[in-house]
């Protein structure tokens, strides 16, 4: 086995990769679904191609930040062929690290007058 890794080592995460975590932050999904919701929730600013979201999906797999769900919906109800994925501990430990990353960077901005105070 190698060496334990840091959390802070996995960041500055992508903003896709950091995207697909947000998606699974509030339960499991299968890609289409994931891709779907991204681009909504970003008005298409972010539109990830399938070769893209599943390159991210094998390397959060990888990095066990995500792992396939062996629950299923009902049968009548979905095609067996999907996958479906959720966040693991570390996963969810990743996006928070990130997003507090993202704050601070935020806060910065605001300092060095970049960006407008917070409740402007």
């Amino acid at each position: 086995m190698g060496k334990k890794r840091t959390i802070e080592s996995y960041l500055p995460l992508t903003p896709a990769l950091f995207h697909v975590l947000l998606a699974l932050a509030d339960g499991e999904k299968h890609g289409y679904v994931i891709s779907k919701e991204i681009a909504r929730r970003t008005d298409n600013e972010v539109n990830l191609s399938t070769g893209t979201l599943y390159g991210i999906i094998k390397r959060l797999l990888e990095d066990g930040m995500i792992e396939e769900s062996s629950e299923r919906p009902d049968f009548s109800l979905d095609d067996q062929r999907r996958r479906y994925y959720r966040l693991t501990k570390l996963g969810r430990t990743v996006a928070e690290a990130e997003a507090e990353r993202m704050e601070r960077v935020l806060a910065l901005a605001r300092l060095k007058n970049v960006l407008g105070p917070q409740n402007a």
